[in-house]
């Protein structure tokens, strides 16, 4: 893995991965998290992947990338933390398969470039008609989202959590305001974007020299004024508080949310990680094994860390009648955990698995794309073999002091009980 520097505010990141017959390119285009750009950062994504001015016709479009061997391109909005990336890829196969030697790594980037920094527009903004017809798709995927009773008991606990905070914002916007974005404010959204992102690029399996030279060009006729968001940070402690919503359905829903209290740096974070899957992220976890096998009282309890947001959860499914049960025992695994220590085969069995998972990073090249850029965002790449060393040195003793700095801050009931709305 190498990284160099194209321009100001612009790095590439070079990942070779030989093992693959395809490769990728993301941009990926890093700003503040913020609420009033929320729903146009959900938006331009959708906009963006359907054309662009080299080719505005969608069929157009689809017949460069099936030139290019069938070539597939995408683009998403994501939150991290306090950060907004709004990526956008095209994959495809490597170069050397090409039938007449075609520098393909060279044709992506221009494709890429193109899409991401000359999009179609009508009379200088986004064309109406491809707005509206995004919105509706937006609309109703945020219309659906109460349908998916998991998803919302935890979006639901998250609002609650991270209140007016900047870690807190939609990936996918909100609601009542799709209506209102107009193709002026997109356009003002992503003239913003383009100049002052940071912008990370990620080469995986492709030739990275073709894509930093041919982007490194075409940068140099654009704009800019790059600044970094501000470093990541996590929710204070508060009170607990309990929400109960009621809802009819066979099976009630239970999410729990910790602060940390901090972000923390390389060495802890790992100590989390494996406290993580010690009390709930693993098949052979406390949760697993003593609230769902032994006692009966969910179908599921994941637990899960947020390294950007110093955010923990569990999340369940219950039997109505044993939600405050469920929810004791719980908490009564994790107390346990913070007051005995691991026993070592527990310990070691834990290592071995979480090893194992990070050894098949490498399987794909979402798995290797998805390490690296995530230790960018955190300002820390490491490979896997380096994170599995870590991993190796933790204690029992680390484990009980990474979960005793955990704080419940929400607990969210979908459940067929009177609402309440409680801080306990």
């Amino acid at each position: 893995m190498q990284r160099k520097q194209l321009a100001d505010g612009v790095m590439l990141t070079d990942i070779p991965a030989e093992r693959f017959k395809t490769g990728r390119i993301t941009l990926n285009f890093i700003l503040p998290s913020q609420r009033s750009t929320a729903t146009a950062a959900a938006l331009l994504p959708l906009v963006l992947e359907r054309s662009c001015a080299a080719w505005p016709d969608m069929t157009e479009f689809s017949k460069v990338l099936a030139k290019l061997y069938g070539a597939s391109l995408s683009a998403e909005s994501a939150v991290y933390g306090n950060r907004r990336v709004i990526s956008v890829s095209i994959s495809g196969i490597k170069d050397c398969y090409a039938l007449d030697g075609e520098a393909l790594s060279q044709e992506y980037a221009r494709v890429l470039f193109e899409v991401a920094f000359r999009p179609h527009f009508t009379e200088g903004v986004f064309d109406e008609e491809a707005l509206e017809i995004e919105k509706q798709k937006l609309r109703e995927a945020l219309e659906n989202e109460i349908n998916e009773k998991r998803t919302y008991c935890i979006r639901q606990a998250k609002r609650r959590f991270f209140g007016d905070s900047p870690n807190g914002v939609e990936k996918n916007g909100y609601l009542d305001e799709v209506d209102g974005i107009t193709a002026q404010q997109l356009t003002a959204f992503y003239h913003e974007m383009i100049r002052s992102a940071v912008i990370e690029i990620m080469v995986i399996g492709a030739d990275a020299a073709q894509v930093g030279e041919s982007i490194a060009v075409q940068l140099s006729q654009v704009e800019r004024a790059p600044s970094l968001p501000e470093a990541p940070s996590a929710m204070p402690r508060t009170a607990p508080l309990v929400i109960k919503e009621p809802m009819d359905t066979v099976q009630g829903k239970l999410c729990l949310l910790f602060t940390t209290d901090a972000i923390f740096n390389e060495a802890d974070e790992a100590k989390l990680r494996l406290a993580t899957a010690i009390y709930g992220s693993l098949p052979t976890s406390r949760l697993f094994m003593n609230v769902r096998e032994k006692q009966s009282l969910c179908y599921y309890c994941v637990a899960g860390y947020a390294p950007m947001s110093g955010m923990f959860m569990v999340d369940s499914g219950i039997e109505h009648q044993n939600a405050e049960k469920a929810k004791d025992a719980i908490l009564a695994e994790l107390e346990a955990l913070c007051k005995v220590p691991v026993p070592e085969t527990e310990l070691a069995e834990a290592k071995l698995a979480l090893c194992s998972a990070m050894t098949g990073v490498g399987d794909s090249l979402n798995g290797l794309e998805n390490w690296y850029f995530g230790g960018i965002l955190k300002g820390r790449i490491r490979t896997p073999e380096e994170a599995k060393a870590r991993i190796q040195q933790i204690s029992a003793a680390d484990i009980q002091e990474m979960l005793s700095h955990l704080s419940l801050s929400v607990a969210y009931f979908l459940t067929k009980e009177e609402p309440t709305h409680d801080a306990n």
